[in-house]
């Protein structure tokens, strides 16, 4: 027997939209289904004209169908939805504007949110923070979770270039959709202004982009938002005190003794406006010779006794690998590019040791610096 409409309708229900990362059909984009025999025709709508995805989508759809016994063809077309479309998504998708006003509001900050946020520290610039954030966030990523980044970052943005993402954010009416690399969804200034050019902004002018990157983008339901921050204790790390009080700090640092009294400053920081710092990550910990020897090239300690001093755990070292900085420049992380080399495994081990500690404490949504 011929396969059904309905038939049809239920094998599309499982298709993700690649950007939105839900249902094509729950988000009515099934437009059109005629069964002719063996061939099924469908239409879609996209949310947008040219959208960058619409091969990705092409093949998850095709795919669905023909697996259903007794279709042999598929003709696909496409449409695009109305702007009242888009608007009722956008209304739909998005969190609703705060009470008495019409700027939305953080779905963060919501006690029900199940999204953990780690904010990724550094007191200094040049000690890998966001190398460590993409290659964690990749292999959270990897673990089955669902994974976003913020690179807060927003003089020195680097996210972007890291994961090798090209494409533009999709506009939904004025919902800002971010793209995807490796698992992980993404947003930077990076996006928004030209790769040498610089973002020359007073501290209000931070706060208020912060603040549009996390209304006015969809994000769904994260299971962790990764924040790269911006090195140093300055307004960046004032405003996420304040939008997102209940995020878990990690610090980066390297091994040697100069560089953790200076990352110790960020942790400080941190607990100012009472973020609990959860760890501290080292990076650059030792290259690993020809020979097989483990050689030391920024000295030892540093992570151990940055721990101790926050009474936090040292919850790992990333070794310093050639791949990792190779990795950064090409677009593709070192835990894609050599996901059994030692780096990947270290990374691993991180993600494993983030997954198992979990917020201690009840958080309070005022700012309170002491």
């Amino acid at each position: 027997m011929p396969v059904t409409e309905a038939q049809v309708v239920e094998a599309l229900r499982p298709v993700e939209d690649p950007e939105l990362r839900q249902s094509i059909v729950e988000l009515d984009m099934v437009r059109g289904v005629r069964v002719d025999g063996p061939k099924v025709d469908l239409t879609i709508a996209l949310t947008v004209a040219g959208c960058p995805l619409r091969a990705e989508i092409t093949d998850r759809v095709t795919t669905a169908v023909r697996g259903l016994e007794g279709v042999d063809a598929v003709d696909l077309e496409f449409t695009v939805m109305t702007d009242d479309e888009r608007a009722a998504l956008r209304e739909r998708l998005q969190a609703p504007a705060s009470a008495g006003g019409t700027a939305r509001e953080i779905p963060f900050t919501d006690p029900s949110s199940g999204t953990r946020v780690l904010g990724i520290s550094s007191g200094k610039g040049g000690v890998g923070k966001s190398s460590v954030t993409v290659n964690l966030a990749v292999t959270l990523a990897r673990l089955g979770h669902d994974v976003a980044v913020l690179d807060a970052d927003v003089y020195g943005f680097s996210v972007p270039k890291m994961l090798g993402i090209t494409q533009a954010p999709v506009v939904i009416d004025q919902m800002i959709v971010p793209p995807v690399a490796y698992g992980v969804k993404v947003i930077s200034m990076g996006f928004f202004a030209g790769e040498d050019q610089p973002v020359i902004w007073r501290g209000p002018m931070l706060h208020k982009a912060l603040e549009q990157f996390l209304t006015d983008v969809y994000w769904g339901e994260p299971d962790y938002l990764l924040v790269d921050m911006p090195p140093g204790t300055g307004d960046v790390a004032l405003s996420m005190a304040q939008f997102m009080p209940r995020s878990e700090v990690y610090v980066v640092t390297t091994p040697q003794a100069a560089a953790q009294r200076v990352a110790q400053r960020s942790a400080l920081m941190a607990e100012k406006v009472r973020l609990e710092v959860h760890g501290v990550i080292e990076n650059m910990s030792w290259f690993t010779g020809d020979d097989g020897k483990r050689y030391e090239i920024f000295g030892s300690g540093g992570g151990e006794s940055l721990a101790e001093r926050l009474g936090v755990p040292l919850v790992g070292k990333v070794p310093l690998v050639p791949a990792l900085r190779e990795g950064g420049d090409d677009g593709v992380p070192v835990t894609v590019a050599d996901p059994d080399g030692e780096a990947a495994a270290a990374f691993e081990s991180i993600a494993a040791r983030v997954e198992e500690v979990r917020p201690k404490r009840i958080y309070r949504p005022e700012l309170t610096i002491r």
